[in-house]
């Protein structure tokens, strides 16, 4: 009896050595994915009022929770039974990420600047946390197309291995990709009041009030920096996807970088959603009106 628990705790710990194993590969190989992931969302768990960043980016973290919980067993099962129906959901998701983009892109470049008094009307014309919510939604759907790049990725190294090593290599990763993604993000977005803090504990003297100011003014520098790598980062990350699933594109543009080569990519993606959804919107404007 007591050398059966022996041996079943020995393949225990010689399966989670083999775990962390897997994990570390997965972990280096979806780095770049999670640099993206970390750059779009912290740009979206931003902008808000000083007492809602937390809350907001506890809801946010909570969705991308459901989001891995959700995503975790679709992708191991498609894996199993449909494995081809992956590449059509990445492209899919593809699409979702280069269309943000893009959009973003549009409403910088042709965002008309308003006046005060039309800023005014509009906060008192919004109902409750209609926006907040719109952004926390806005960020999770987001979340959930990263979250499958993750997911299948972190897969990806381990296909040759069995189910529960499967299990247990991509739930790690997912974890990984919550916890710490948005736990820098929280870091981020309260910099300005750790420096607001280490100001008064200094008694605004010396180094350490320096600190406090530089963390202060640098946090909306952080911000807008986000904005622009959160952006390039949706498009290179669909770029990418568009690049190794769609065939077609194999043999295009075959002669520039790959970075560039993915930016094309995913800027025309997102082009092309533009304006499918800019001719249906006005459709359905026509046939209203």
């Amino acid at each position: 009896m007591a050398s059966g628990i022996f041996a079943i705790l020995d393949d225990i710990a010689a399966l989670m050595d083999d775990v962390a194993v897997t994990s570390k590969v997965a972990a280096s190989k979806t780095a770049g994915i999670l640099g993206d992931d970390l750059a779009v969302n912290a740009e979206k768990a931003t902008g808000f009022l000083a007492s809602r960043e937390i809350p907001v980016l506890w809801a946010i973290t909570k969705g991308s929770f459901i989001n891995k919980l959700i995503i975790v067993p679709i992708i191991l099962t498609l894996n199993a039974y449909f494995p081809e129906v992956i590449k059509y959901i990445l492209i899919l998701g593809g699409f979702y990420l280069a269309y943000e983009g893009v959009e973003k892109i549009v409403e910088f470049l042709f965002h008309r600047a308003k006046k005060g008094h039309e800023v005014i009307v509009e906060e008192k014309a919004e109902v409750g946390n209609v926006e907040e919510k719109s952004k926390v939604k806005s960020a999770i759907i987001t979340d959930f197309i990263l979250s499958i790049e993750i997911v299948i990725i972190a897969l990806s190294t381990v296909l040759e291995e069995g189910l529960p090593m499967q299990i247990m290599t991509v739930s790690i990763i997912a974890l990984i990709a919550t916890i710490g993604v948005y736990g820098i993000v929280a870091l981020i977005v309260r910099m300005d009041d750790a420096g607001y803090k280490l100001i008064r504990q200094s008694n605004d003297k010396g180094v350490v009030s320096k600190l406090g100011h530089f963390l202060v003014n640098a946090l909306p520098w952080v911000i807008k920096a986000l904005g622009v790598i959160g952006t390039i980062a949706l498009l290179l990350v669909s770029g990418e996807i568009f690049a190794h699933y769609i065939d077609y594109l194999h043999d295009v543009l075959t002669s520039l970088p790959n970075l560039l080569k993915n930016a094309i990519f995913g800027l025309v993606g997102g082009i092309l959603v533009l304006i499918v959804i800019t001719s249906i919107k006005k459709i359905i404007s026509l046939a209203k009106g």
